[in-house]
C-alpha cells in the first residue's frame, strides 16, 4: 500500500476536471482568442471561468462565476490588456466552490508576476502547503493551485525559469497540466506520467497551448503537437515560436483512459489519436467481447453515440437507430449534486422515441456507469415505451474506485460496481443483461500499452503515492526537505 495523503476532495457529487489555455501573440490582444478557446473547452468545467492577461507592464485580470458566457461581458474583454494571457474553466475538485479557487491564481512578487491555471490534482498538497507556511508563506485559498504558484514563486526568486520550474516539478506530486504566465512569457508544464492532456497550436499570428486541440481549431489554429510528459514548453513574448525543455522523463506514463471514454470532446485529438474514433473502436471492440442479437442498436445520447456506432458497425444485420430523444437545455447529469436531482434530471432530458422501442429488442450503448441512476432510469423509460428487452453495453470498464487525480465521480459506497459484481449491477439497472468492455481492450483501442494508462478508478491501484490505496508501480511521494 501506499503511504502518501488523501487530497481534499468534493463530497457533494461528481466533478469534471478543468480546461486551461495560454497564448501568446505577435500583433493583437490575447483576451478575445483565449475567451474563445474557453469556450471551446467548457466541457470540462462550467463552475467558473477567468483570463488573465500582460500587456508587458502589468497584469490584468477577471475572473467569475458560472459558464464563460455569464463571467464575461464585452467590456471585460476590452479591460484585459496585452498579446500574453492563460484562461482557466473550472470544476472543483480539490477546494471549495467560490471566487476564492477560482483560476487563474495570480501571484504578485520580488520576481514579477505570477498567473497559473491547473488541469489535474496533486496528491501531496498538505505536505507541501504545510512546508511553505513554515518559510512564511501565507494563503488565501484551500486548493492546490496556490500552493503550486507559490512554490513556482519561491523558486524564481532563486533561478532562472527553466531552473525554477524544474525544482517545482521535482516538489509535485499528481497529476498537473499547467498553463503559467511569468510577467508576459506564457509557458505549459505536463506532470511526468502525462496523466492530463496538454497540446500545442500554431496561429496566424501566435502560439496557444491549451487542453485540448477543439479550442486550437476554434482559433484556426494548426495542432503543432502534444506537450511531452514532464516537458516545459516557453512561448516567445512576440508569439513567433516556443522553445520547449524535457525536465523529467519517467519509464512509464500514466494517461488517463477516462478522458478518451467521457471528458475529452469527440473532435479532440489526445497524444495523436482522434477522441472520436478511439470511441468507435471500443464500441467495435465491445461488439466482439459482448455482443448480443437484438433489434436495434441504440445509443444515449451525446455520450454513447460513436460508442453505439462502433458498435452497430461491428454487429451483422442490424439496426442503428435514436431510441431517445435529448433535451439538449438541461444539464449533465453527471454532475448534478443529488441524486434527487439526477433523477429528475434524466426524466427533463431524455424522452424514448416509442416507434423505435415498441415491441422489440433494444441494446442500448452508452460510455460508463458510475452510480447507475441514469442507467437504471433509462431502462425503466425503454419498458414503459414498449421494449421487448434491454442489453446494456458499456464502453468502459466497471469504475470500482474513486478517482484521486482530478475526476471527483464518487465515493466507493456510491460507485454501483465497487463490489465488482456485473451481475448485482444487471439487477439494479433492471436490464436484461449488462456487460463492459475490457481493460485491455480500452488499452487497444487507445493504442497504448496498458502498463501506461491510469485505470485506478477501474483497478483501485494508483500511478501516484496515496495513502491507502495500492500503486500499480514503484511510486514514492517526493521528500520535501527544504
Amino acid at each position: 500500500m501506499s503511504t502518501g495523503e488523501v487530497p481534499a476532495r468534493d463530497s457533494t457529487g461528481p466533478t469534471e476536471k478543468c480546461g486551461v489555455v495560454g497564448v501568446s501573440h505577435e500583433t493583437e490582444g490575447a483576451a478575445l482568442p483565449t475567451y474563445y478557446a474557453l469556450y471551446a473547452l467548457q466541457h470540462r468545467g462550467q463552475e467558473s471561468a477567468g483570463i488573465v492577461t500582460h500587456d508587458g507592464f502589468q497584469q490584468h485580470e477577471h475572473i467569475g462565476m458560472g459558464l464563460v458566457g455569464e463571467a464575461f461581458d464585452q467590456g471585460d474583454i476590452d479591460t484585459l490588456h496585452g498579446q500574453s494571457g492563460i484562461g482557466h474553466v473550472r470544476y472543483p475538485t480539490a477546494g471549495s466552490v467560490d471566487e476564492s479557487n477560482a483560476q487563474p491564481f495570480t501571484v504578485s512578487f520580488e520576481a514579477g508576476s505570477l498567473a497559473l491555471s491547473h488541469n489535474g490534482n496533486l496528491v501531496n498538497t498538505e505536505a507541501l502547503r504545510s512546508k511553505l507556511t513554515e518559510q512564511g508563506h501565507a494563503f488565501s485559498s484551500d486548493g492546490d493551485t496556490e500552493v503550486i504558484a507559490h512554490d513556482l514563486a519561491r523558486n524564481l526568486l532563486e533561478s532562472d525559469l527553466v531552473r525554477a520550474v524544474k525544482r517545482t516539478m521535482e516538489r509535485l506530486h499528481g497529476s498537473y497540466a499547467l498553463t503559467v504566465m511569468h510577467d508576459d512569457t506564457v509557458m505549459g508544464i505536463r506532470d511526468p506520467e502525462g496523466n492530463r492532456p496538454l497540446i500545442i497550436g500554431e496561429l496566424e499570428d501566435g502560439y496557444v497551448i491549451a487542453s485540448e486541440s477543439a479550442a486550437i481549431d476554434t482559433l484556426g489554429g494548426e495542432v503543432v503537437r502534444d506537450v511531452r510528459p514532464g516537458e516545459l514548453v516557453v512561448l516567445d513574448e512576440d508569439g513567433s515560436g516556443f522553445d520547449a525543455y524535457q525536465l523529467q522523463s519517467p519509464e512509464r506514463t500514466a494517461n488517463c483512459f477516462f478522458e478518451y471514454v467521457y471528458f475529452a470532446r469527440p473532435d479532440s485529438v489526445i497524444d495523436g489519436e482522434l477522441v472520436y474514433e478511439v470511441r468507435r473502436e471500443l464500441g467495435r471492440k465491445l461488439y466482439e467481447e459482448a455482443g448480443v442479437e437484438t433489434d436495434v442498436v441504440m445509443p444515449v445520447p451525446d455520450s454513447g453515440r460513436a460508442f453505439a456506432s462502433g458498435y452497430a458497425e461491428a454487429a451483422p444485420d442490424v439496426e442503428f437507430a435514436e431510441g431517445l430523444m435529448k433535451n439538449r437545455y438541461v444539464g449533465r447529469t453527471f454532475i448534478m449534486p443529488t441524486q434527487e436531482a439526477r433523477e429528475r434530471a434524466v426524466r427533463l432530458k431524455l424522452n424514448p422515441i416509442r416507434s423505435t422501442v415498441e415491441d422489440r429488442s433494444v441494446t442500448l450503448i452508452d460510455d460508463s456507469i458510475v452510480r447507475g441512476t441514469t442507467s437504471r432510469q433509462l431502462v425503466d423509460l425503454l419498458r414503459e415505451a414498449g421494449a421487448e428487452s434491454v442489453h446494456v453495453r458499456i464502453g468502459a470498464p466497471p469504475i470500482t474506485a474513486p478517482c484521486y487525480m482530478g475526476i471527483d465521480m464518487a465515493d466507493r459506497d456510491e460507485l454501483i460496481a465497487a463490489e465488482g459484481d456485473v451481475g448485482a449491477v444487471e439487477e439494479q439497472i433492471g436490464a436484461d443483461s449488462l456487460a463492459y468492455i475490457s481493460p485491455s481492450a480500452v488499452a487497444d483501442s487507445i493504442g497504448t500499452a496498458r502498463s501506461d494508462l491510469c485505470m485506478g478508478c477501474v483497478t483501485g491501484e494508483y500511478p501516484y503515492d496515496i495513502k491507502g490505496e495500492a500503486t500499480d508501480r514503484d511510486v514514492a511521494a517526493p521528500v520535501l526537505d527544504e
